[in-house]
């Protein structure tokens, strides 16, 4: 069992990239979860998903893909941080059909938001 704290989707993209055989069958838990953490998670391979908070389209998602979801409350979207509009990533990924058509987006996103740290 690990715990991670990163932002948004940071610590799964993390996983994916770096040691894509620990979200292998996981079991993951998180308090909220978007249509982008949702296709970081499938393209990991996750086994089951527990959340407080899932957004629809993630959840559709997540359902397609196969995998047991339990969860809270579900929402039409995500929101952002400042509560003022729906969450950048989720935004992002609206219009995909796949987890597999989210990841460049997603990909490019964190590259932006890494670049502008520096």
């Amino acid at each position: 069992m690990r715990s991670f704290s990163g932002r948004g989707v940071s610590d799964l993209h993390r996983l994916l990239k770096e040691e894509p055989q620990f979200l292998r069958g996981a079991f993951v838990a998180d308090k909220i979860v978007g249509k982008g953490a949702a296709a970081l998670m499938i393209l990991g391979g996750i086994g089951a998903l527990r959340t407080d908070v899932i957004s629809t389209p993630a959840l559709e998602l997540l359902r397609q893909s196969g995998i047991e979801v339990e969860f809270g409350i579900e929402t039409p979207a995500i929101t952002n941080r400042t509560g003022d509009g729906i969450c950048p990533v989720e935004a992002l990924c609206r219009d995909c059909t796949t987890a597999r058509e989210c990841m460049p987006l997603i990909d490019s996103f964190l590259e932006r938001m890494a670049a502008a740290k520096k």
